[in-house]
């Protein structure tokens, strides 16, 4: 278990990078498949980028996994969403029976799923009044997503269920990347007016409380987040050990991820967005990551929805780079 932000930052610090024998070897393969140079567009450029990262000239996408984390905010009592904060349980209960979303495109795709509640019954503290977690609760929901990460597999979503979680979703990003709040705050579930003027508020009042610590993005993600924000960043750190490729999802996925970049530069190289979502700040927010997304269907679900869609791209770019005939195999004249 992390026991301090001491020991997280060390282990984001050793983490390995790329292997560029390989990514060499996948990238000298693309140029003798059997297809214009450049024709497949950046399913050849994603097939490079993930044998680097698997450490082999032909990389798999046999293995995905999607993994949820829940968790309950303290910030929701303020009327920042437009669902009951229950309604966290009763869809953690609905992904366990194979209801949701999530669960069709886990299926769809091959991704084993697996779902983790994190002390629903306490929610985290409302992050206006102080900080949203203590130290103890914040390395603990680090500790539970690098634990939830299969080492064998060979691809990571992460996704969320949280009610009020893109209030603090919002507050990270502002804190880490400044500009107006409302540049970061959206309809969420769809508030209407009211809840979206309550939401802006909850975040100005968050900053204003914790201004002197959002310095340190581990403190902003303890005072301003919630236990499922932080799984899901241990769970991207612990991908980046095991040189497991992460599909990054929506804005609260987004967030998480960036507590990481802000932490250690370069942590995020592991990462590529599977799709930019509808909600107000995502796409900003992938902007400052430096991650071009691959899909933008409208999307604001979360759940890890859009990641896993993307999904079938990234099996797409793998299969015809691993599976497709040389020119030489093939017995066709090259260029």
């Amino acid at each position: 278990m992390f026991t301090s932000p001491v020991c997280f930052r060390a282990a984001l610090a050793a983490q390995p990078g790329t292997d560029t024998s390989a990514s060499a070897a996948a990238s000298a393969r693309n140029g003798q498949l059997t297809k214009p140079p450049g024709a497949l567009g950046r399913l050849e450029d994603l097939a490079i980028w993930l044998a680097g990262w698997q450490g082999r000239e032909m990389p798999s996408a046999d293995a995905p996994q999607v993994v949820i984390f829940a968790g309950n905010h303290g910030v929701a009592a303020r009327g920042v969403s437009a669902f009951p904060a229950e309604v966290t349980a009763q869809m953690v209960a609905n992904f366990r029976h194979g209801g949701a979303a999530i669960n069709q495109l886990s299926k769809a795709f091959g991704a084993a799923m697996t779902v983790h509640a994190l002390d629903l019954d306490h929610p985290t503290a409302d992050f206006t009044q102080g900080p949203a977690m203590t130290e103890t609760e914040v390395m603990t929901a680090l500790t539970i997503g690098w634990d939830a990460v299969d080492p064998k597999a060979d691809l990571l979503v992460t996704g969320e269920m949280g009610i009020g979680n893109t209030t603090s979703a919002a507050a990270i990003a502002a804190a880490l990347l400044g500009g107006a709040v409302e540049d970061w705050v959206g309809r969420g579930t769809g508030v209407d007016d009211h809840g979206l003027a309550r939401k802006a508020a909850a975040v100005r009042a968050g900053l204003a409380t914790h201004a002197a610590l959002l310095s340190d993005p581990l403190q902003v993600l303890r005072c301003l987040g919630g236990r499922e924000i932080a799984a899901m960043a241990g769970a991207i750190a612990r991908a980046r050990a095991e040189r497991i490729a992460v599909v990054l999802d929506g804005f609260i996925c987004c967030a998480a991820a960036l507590v990481l970049q802000q932490t250690q530069p370069g942590a995020l190289d592991h990462c590529l967005a599977g799709h930019v979502s509808a909600d107000v700040g995502h796409g900003r927010l992938l902007a400052a990551l430096d991650k071009k997304p691959l899909l933008d269907l409208g999307l604001r679900l979360g759940e890890g929805s859009g990641a896993a869609l993307a999904l079938g791209i990234v099996k797409g770019a793998v299969a015809c780079h691993s599976g497709m005939a040389t020119f030489a195999e093939a017995g066709v004249s090259g260029a």
